[in-house]
């Protein structure tokens, strides 16, 4: 689903090595949307960053903690302007949590004065501007600013995201539908002709602003897909796993809104090579996520539930091979605000500056 209240960290560049115990200046500009109150969440638990300053389009001149009861006597600080330039000035680090389109200035401003970007809207994540500018009707930033942008998965591109300058955070859908299938295209397990993404997702993605379609009495007792044919996650997907399969991808993706508040599962369904084995595909798959702290591959048998990954980081992912069809099944669930928007934000802050990449990110679930 496409998330409204998405963000952008600005963070001031430090010659840093892993274990120095830096503190980190932060602002969180759009700060009262679902993704900005998130970021909120689990930065004030983070032992290397101070949260100086909140920004915001509706609420200037209110606390915080007025905004959001729960953060009462935690973050009380008062809301500013988000065209306050003390938000960047003040801050090292600067999370800009808006609709697509509106990071840009942003961005720029915080390039020009040396600082490291990274983007949790749509503005980075597309290499070409013409695909940008087709699918969200909007022009995006210059070549030059763009060119910089490292696609910030960290289970594809750590290294680059450790050098970056501007880092494009991925979007909830594409993080599921990306690591679900990573694997197998990465070891030309599959036939790249035949992929089939079929997506739920809680109705926080769809942001705090007021749309009916977002309204208790519209969501409850309701389930319905939503963005056919030409949802804008589609060629953000089809970008990342062409670049793993080297090789022209399209795909099938259909999203669909859940009665419930978050939350995010993908069943991707794709057929593997002639002679492939399920122990080859079970194999590649944990050799691929071996080393990954945030992603979990489950036992033959287990299909993973968003409940599992609820205030988490995590992308559970369980596989099925369906013998009668021929064809292999892929679950993958995340938490959509988390590992799907802010948390992902915060393990790209962490490798940008060496930090362990689970500092102010929940390790067990919310659960029941």
């Amino acid at each position: 689903m496409y998330i409204y209240t998405m963000g952008c960290i600005i963070i001031k560049k430090y010659n840093n090595r892993r274990g120095v115990n830096l503190m980190i200046n932060v602002s969180v500009l759009g700060a009262t949307g679902y993704t900005g109150q998130e970021l909120i969440r689990m930065l004030c638990q983070h032992n290397q960053v101070n949260i100086v300053g909140l920004g915001t389009q509706n609420y200037a001149g209110k606390p915080f903690s007025e905004i959001y009861p729960h953060f009462n006597g935690i973050v009380d600080t008062v809301c500013k302007n988000i065209d306050d330039p003390e938000l960047i000035e003040d801050a090292d680090a600067i999370f800009l949590a808006l609709p697509h389109g509106l990071s840009v200035p942003y961005a720029e401003a915080a390039v020009t004065k040396g600082k490291r970007v990274i983007d949790l809207g749509a503005d980075f994540r597309l290499k070409s501007p013409a695909i940008y500018t087709k699918w969200y009707n909007k022009t995006g930033p210059a070549a030059e600013l763009l060119n910089k942008a490292v696609y910030g998965l960290p289970e594809l591109y750590r290294e680059k995201i450790r050098k970056a300058d501007v880092i494009a955070n991925p979007g909830c859908y594409p993080t599921t539908a990306i690591l679900g299938l990573a694997p197998l295209l990465k070891n030309k397990l599959i036939d790249t002709s035949f992929i089939v993404i079929d997506s739920k997702s809680g109705v926080s993605g769809a942001g705090r602003g007021l749309v009916v379609s977002s309204l208790f009495s519209e969501v409850d007792n309701n389930f319905k897909a939503y963005g056919l044919p030409n949802h804008r996650h589609t060629p953000e997907i089809e970008q990342e796993l062409t670049i793993l399969a080297n090789d022209d991808i399209k795909v099938s993706f259909t999203p669909h809104l859940l009665p419930m508040v978050r939350g995010m599962l993908s069943t991707i369904y794709t057929i593997p090579n002639k002679n492939t084995t399920l122990s080859e595909i079970q194999k590649a798959y944990h050799d691929f996520y071996s080393d990954e702290t945030f992603v979990r591959i489950l036992a033959q048998g287990q299909y993973p539930h968003t409940k599992w990954v609820l205030g988490t980081n995590y992308c559970d992912i369980g596989l099925s091979w369906d013998e009668r069809t021929g064809r292999l099944v892929v679950i993958s669930v995340i938490d959509n605000l988390v590992k799907g928007a802010s948390g992902q934000a915060v393990q790209n802050m962490n490798i940008m500056y060496g930090f362990d990449e689970g500092l102010g990110l929940n390790r067990v679930a919310i659960y029941p």
